[in-house]
């Protein structure tokens, strides 16, 4: 398919770097493009940011069939455009499409399309330290029909916003609270797939943690309320007793690609990483022994986020003296160095546009 592009007529007003907040502006462009069934996917466009038209009976609004992704873009020091791992983001986008009853993509056709637009907006990628074009990739169900079956026609986009830090505080370290009321999800359920439904059902445990004076959430599993499984926006790891330890992929937590991309980059360092479930009961009293060293998570958004206080029941536990790790500094360094182009990149991670 040839990919039909309008371009604007009105460019948008660019934010200064140092007022970018994470998620509100948005590059002048879009990628659109639809399925339908017997037809599969087809009249791709690329189209000035702005309102779509949807009817009011389209099944994603009353049934969230839909699943998305994110990945960024950034500009070198000498100029040049990349993307960090993009072919993880539209391989793990098809595992939630089938997981979701949603059709396929073609991998090679949406990174085109992808590179196409980045190239259009490459003008929207900002370029001071911690700032990055966030691409959103996603898709969801159009059928106007109030009914519970997989739609037969889906509207596939991809929208972008240059942004900073997704916390205020940049790599302070956070405060979490581990969720012991709520569940995310449960086996068999959705929480390997990256779709809407799996955020929504955590907003009422998020406000909670909020009043508590917390930023972010550590989920427990659905089942037992036991193992420790994933921040509310991202992977977690714990440095215990010199071993890195991190929640296996049971398919009740996403498989983050910032995730992967730790774990390779640790074991190229000839640390030691063991993916395995952990039970709360176990990770206090590994505390109470002074056995955990750092503990940070991982996502698109934020990169690496340090942990300085995990809230349990009534009890806190504080990490490093509040202070970011020396190895979880060192991690954020070299991934985000490899993604800004300011480190080489040694394990093949970026692909240039």
């Amino acid at each position: 398919m040839d990919i039909k592009i309008i371009k604007t007529t009105q460019p948008k007003e660019k934010q200064a770097a140092e007022k970018l907040a994470f998620g509100v502006t948005f590059s002048d462009h879009m990628f659109v493009m639809d399925y339908t069934e017997g037809q599969g996917w087809h009249d791709p466009v690329i189209m000035p940011y702005g309102p779509i038209q949807l009817m009011p009976s389209s099944m994603v609004l009353h049934y969230a069939q839909e699943v998305f992704e994110g990945l960024k873009a950034y500009k070198t020091p000498q100029g040049e455009v990349q993307l960090f791992r993009p072919e993880e983001n539209f391989k793990r986008m098809n595992r939630s499409n089938e997981r979701m009853c949603i059709p396929q993509l073609d991998e090679e056709f949406v990174m085109n399309a992808l590179k196409t637009l980045v190239k259009m907006d490459q003008d929207w990628i900002p370029t001071s330290p911690g700032t990055s074009l966030y691409i959103r990739p996603f898709i969801f169900a159009t059928d106007p029909f109030i009914g519970v079956r997989v739609s037969q026609t889906y509207k596939f986009m991809i929208i972008m916003s240059p942004v900073g830090s997704y916390y205020k505080g940049g790599l302070a370290p956070c405060r979490i609270y581990v969720e012991d009321e709520y569940a995310r999800t449960v086996r068999g359920g959705t929480g390997e797939a990256k779709c809407g439904g799996n955020y929504a059902g955590g907003l009422a445990a998020q406000e909670k943690v909020h009043v508590k004076g917390y930023e972010q959430i550590l989920w427990l599993d659905g089942e037992k309320r036991q193992y420790i499984e994933e921040v509310g926006t991202s992977n977690v790891f714990f440095l215990i007793d010199g071993v890195f330890v991190t929640p296996s992929l049971e398919g009740t937590i996403l498989s983050g690609i910032t995730r992967k991309s730790v774990i390779e980059l640790l074991k190229s360092w000839g640390e030691t990483v063991v993916e395995r479930r952990i039970t709360i009961d176990e990770f206090y009293e590994l505390h109470q022994q002074g056995k955990i060293q750092e503990a940070f998570a991982t996502g698109t958004a934020a990169v690496i986020s340090p942990i300085g206080t995990l809230g349990w029941q009534d009890k806190e536990m504080t990490f490093n003296n509040g202070e970011i790790g020396e190895y979880t500094q060192k991690i954020y360094d070299t991934l985000y160095g490899v993604q800004s182009g300011h480190i080489k990149d040694t394990l093949n991670w970026i692909v240039r546009v």
